[in-house]
């Protein structure tokens, strides 16, 4: 089964990328992020008939989530992540898909920092670390796949300075990666290649994309009793150099 978390940054501008990268790669799953569209706007016929079943949750201009699994109907289990219910941010969104329960997140990006949005990222943060540990203690095969909006590590972003007051590089998001991760879920991507960075992300200013300036902040975690089942992994880099692109390219796995 084939697994993969993609940003892509406006699902309707950028639907012919999508559609495009769906036919080349064949995923079974896809977690998508960043949709940027009213739930009735969600391009649900064109998926379909791309051969892909969908669950979602969108908000117009901002933030939205949606899986999608191919040949397969998605059963959602859950829409937004527990534990405060006045947040009103389409960020994750869980269903059962072919036997797996997939989470799928678009963490809080927290600028400008420090201030109100955060403290929003590092409780979100708080939030997943409580419910991931309630998915491990059901003993269910589970994925937790996204943009985490998390550099975990400085092997995980190219040689710089220029992010060094940026939320995704503090001390406290990289503390909250790592709890979240120290619970007992495998970080799928550094485990299949533990000295490549395999960035995921490159943004739009400054060439870092030509320049290859890029940081892993998408990952794919596997509860314990997917960990011996995973067999490969990687990222489409070149979706990220195609016309009309997202500033993110798709992560993936394959588990058996």
């Amino acid at each position: 089964m084939k697994i993969a978390t993609y940003n892509i940054n406006n699902v309707n501008r950028r639907l012919p990328n999508l559609l495009a990268w769906l036919k080349r790669a064949r995923p079974d799953v896809v977690c998508l992020q960043e949709l940027k569209a009213a739930d009735e706007m969600f391009p649900e016929a064109d998926l379909r008939r791309a051969g892909y079943n969908a669950v979602w949750q969108g908000q117009k201009t901002w933030n939205g989530v949606a899986i999608l699994s191919r040949g397969k109907v998605p059963v959602l289990t859950r829409k937004g992540l527990p534990g405060d219910p006045k947040d009103t941010q389409s960020r994750y969104i869980e269903a059962a898909v072919d036997g797996l329960l997939v989470g799928c997140l678009y963490l809080p990006n927290g600028n400008p920092q420090p201030g109100p949005k955060f403290t929003y990222k590092l409780a979100w943060f708080r939030r997943l670390q409580t419910h991931a540990a309630k998915l491990l203690k059901s003993g269910a095969p589970v994925v937790l796949a996204g943009d985490y909006n998390a550099v975990p590590t400085e092997f995980d972003i190219y040689p710089t300075t220029s992010w060094k007051d940026d939320a995704l590089v503090q001390p406290e998001t990289r503390a909250a990666y790592a709890k979240l991760v120290a619970q007992g879920w495998t970080d799928s991507l550094r485990t299949l290649y533990p000295k490549k960075p395999m960035y995921t992300f490159w943004d739009y200013k400054r060439r870092r994309w030509e320049r290859d300036a890029g940081l892993r902040i998408d990952h794919l975690l596997l509860s314990p009793s997917l960990k011996g089942r995973l067999k490969k992994g990687g990222v489409d880099r070149d979706e990220r150099g195609r016309e009309g692109a997202s500033d993110h390219a798709p992560a993936w796995i394959e588990i058996r």
